[in-house]
């Protein structure tokens, strides 16, 4: 029941992805681009999405458990770091540059756009590198501090 559950939130998240237009590049960069031809017509979509982030959260936290699992899996550290701030960076400039993220990439590989499929084999790309350059730096740290 949770992997048809989960089935189920990601499809209405990448039905809602498409509808609000937000799998669409020029709509996104349109949004982004404050200092120069705005689009603000994705605005209603990042309010919507808050508040119902907001009311999901109220909801979730009056609960003592989830529906499909036994705890709550809620990041516990709070700390700023570089990795966290670099990763951060990166990803708003990737997601500027290109208007596409990993959600509205996602749902857009039905669209049959070419683009959308160099997108997603550029993020799988780096994904691994970043799994390897991790790994690496971790390594060295080890080696360093032991």
């Amino acid at each position: 029941m949770k992997t048809f559950s989960a089935f189920i939130a990601g499809a209405i998240f990448s039905i809602g992805l498409t509808v609000s237009g937000m799998s669409n590049p020029e709509n996104v960069i349109g949004f982004l681009d404050i200092a120069g031809d705005w689009n603000p017509a994705l605005m209603l979509v990042l309010l919507s999405a808050v508040v119902v982030t907001g009311i999901g959260y109220r909801l979730a936290w009056k609960r003592t458990q989830p529906l499909f699992d036994e705890d709550f899996f809620v990041p516990t550290s709070r700390i700023l770091d570089g990795r966290l701030m670099t990763g951060s960076a990166i990803f708003g400039i990737g997601w500027g540059l290109v208007g596409l993220c990993p959600g509205p990439a996602l749902s857009s590989v039905v669209s049959g756009n070419s683009s959308i499929y160099v997108f997603i084999i550029a993020m799988i790309g780096g994904m691994i590198m970043q799994r390897n350059l991790t790994a690496f730096i971790d390594g060295q740290n080890k080696a360093v501090s032991a």
